[in-house]
Formats: C-alpha cells, structure tokens, sequence
C-alpha cells in the first residue's frame, strides 16, 4: 500500500510469526488443537487457552496473525482445527468453500479500538485530530487490506476527515499486534490498535467511539478438515461459555447479548 514506511526494527518485527503453544514445553503425547485466531485475541485466548487445557487433558496450539492472512492460508490448506475472525465476513467466505462445520459457525465477540501513544515520545493525543500534530512524526495500524482492525482505524480517521493528510505519516503493521509493537518500540509515536490488546506499559491509550467505524464483529467456527472435531467444538463453547466470556470481557470484547 502507498504511504507505508518501516525502519529496521519494523523490517524486524515483520519477520515475526505469532505462533505459540497455551501450555509450556514440548509434545506430550496429549491430544492437540490448532487454533488459528486474530492478532487481537493473543492475549485473551492465552488466559483462555491455559484454563481449556486444564480441563480437557489435551495441548492448545495458537497460531496468531490478521484475519484475513489466516483466512487465505486456510484456504491453502493450513492444518488448523479452530478459526476465530476478527470479521465475520472472513469466516463466511470459508463457508461459502465448504471449509467450516456450518452449525459451528457463531459470533463470540465484538472489539473496540483506541488511540494509543507511547509514554516516552512526549506527545499528548486524545482525540483523533491530534494525530495530525507536527511531533506525530508515524501513526501504526493494522493492514486495512487484511486486518479488520486496520480496516476500523481507516474508518475512524476517515469519519474524522483525516485519513487523506494523514497519509504519509502511516505505517501499517501485518496485523493489530505488530502495529501495537511499533508504538511499543517508538518506531510510531502513536497509533490505532485493538483494546484488548493495549494494556501494556509502554503505552497510554483512549477509547475511540464506536460511532466512527464499522462494528467489529467476530466470528469463530471449526474448520472440516479438523482431526480432532469434539475437542474443538469445545473450545468454541469453552470461549462463549461462563469461563470464558469473564475473560473476554475483561480484554475489553463486548459479548454476545451485548450488541
């Protein structure tokens, strides 16, 4: 995309492959699911992943990145057992390729985005016009051409009438998490990420109303091709189920019955 801009520790962090495993150590011979899940979900789905592995005896395996990729990589064959969408346009069209379980298919969640500023860079941006300050030197997103939180950031500075000048300042991430790190690491002074996953200590965050963009609205469903069908039809009902929803809730999601 045009105006996109990395310094070498962004060309680092791009290498990065958010692939981790809810519990700690090698095989174990337990059963294992592969959940391929939205950036935004990292830390969500590790506090949920560890209890579900608690009571099912079996090893959760995440494979964490932008929806859209994960969708495309699904479609190619990526050996996974779970999808969980940022969007549920992106577990519909697997739907339509015959590569979900229809009945599985639910809405577990709609996210929220904030305006995020790193502490250290001595800007001060509440609003979204704040952006356009000259000591805004890079703003982070996500990728709006395949992460559906980069979609939300690009509607929300369009609804404020900002997206065309802010142009040239913005540097886009793979996904909501790496556009997070770029604030972290100051590589972008500030940025529009995902709340669930902005409560770190490098940055300082507002919640940005959700009248200026698309709803959020996430999707998960067991992909055909799993080994391990029950297990995963677990997980979905352990996620929207009284043990998971706290969790979610706590990482800032509304939940089913909210929205």
């Amino acid at each position: 995309m045009s105006g996109v801009r990395k310094t070498p520790s962004v060309l680092l962090l791009t290498a990065i492959v958010l692939v981790m495993s809810a519990a700690c150590g090698g095989s174990s011979g337990r059963p294992e699911v592969t959940v391929a899940a939205a950036a935004d979900l990292q830390f969500a789905f590790s506090d949920i992943g560890a209890l579900f592995e608690e009571q099912c005896g079996c090893k959760l395996i995440f494979i964490f990145g932008s929806s859209g990729n994960l969708a495309a990589q699904i479609g190619n064959g990526l050996p996974a057992d779970v999808f969980a969408s940022a969007n549920v346009a992106y577990v519909d069209g697997l739907r339509e390729k015959g590569l979900i379980l229809d009945d599985t298919q639910q809405l577990y969640a709609v996210g929220r985005i904030v305006l995020a500023v790193n502490k250290d860079s001595g800007v001060q941006a509440e609003t979204l016009s704040d952006l356009l300050k000259p000591e805004v030197k890079r703003v982070a997103i996500a990728n709006p051409d395949h992460a559906p939180y980069g979609v939300a950031a690009m509607q929300a500075l369009q609804s404020e009438g900002i997206w065309e000048e802010l142009g040239p300042r913005l540097v886009y991430g793979e996904n909501v998490r790496q556009a997070l790190q770029y604030i972290q690491t100051g590589d972008a002074q500030a940025g529009i990420v995902a709340l669930s996953v902005a409560d770190v200590p490098e940055v300082s965050y507002t919640l940005i109303d959700d009248s200026h963009h698309q709803p959020l609205r996430q999707s998960l469903a067991v992909l055909r091709r799993t080994g391990q069908e029950q297990l995963a039809r677990d997980f979905i009902a352990f996620v929207n189920g009284p043990q998971g929803r706290p969790i979610m809730k706590k990482y800032g999601f509304l939940l089913p019955g909210e929205f």
